[in-house]
């Protein structure tokens, strides 16, 4: 799983949440970050917030990433309602109940017909 927040106080504690579950967690800060993460790494999902930092939001994260991994699932997390999104992605609002978000990224996961954990 690619994880992009740039609030650690929301990222650190899902990814180890994730962990926890057997997941391989790749963390980013921003988009830039998850750009060079996705030159080395095929990750089965994307977790982004919407409002990143540093140019990019979670919405230009996710259509680089799809750009690399074509049907690439992602769950979009943001506190910006109605905020326009690519088609086929999943929205959880903050704040979210972690073991509901993290059921949510399992599911996301074992529906994929993609490989891996991660």
């Amino acid at each position: 799983v690619l994880l992009v927040d740039d609030e650690g106080a929301a990222r650190g504690p899902l990814a180890d949440r994730l962990r926890e579950l057997g997941c391989t967690v790749l963390e980013a800060r921003d988009g830039p970050e998850a750009l060079r993460i996705l030159e080395s790494a095929r990750p089965d999902l994307l977790v982004t917030d919407v409002g990143l930092p540093n140019g990019m939001n979670g919405r230009q994260v996710a259509e680089a990433a799809r750009e690399r991994i074509p049907g690439l699932p992602v769950l979009f997390i943001t506190v910006y309602a109605g905020t326009p999104l690519p088609t086929g992605v999943e929205v959880v609002g903050k704040p979210f109940e972690l073991d509901a978000l993290a059921r949510r990224v399992q599911a996301m996961l074992h529906g994929g017909a993609r490989a891996g954990t991660g």
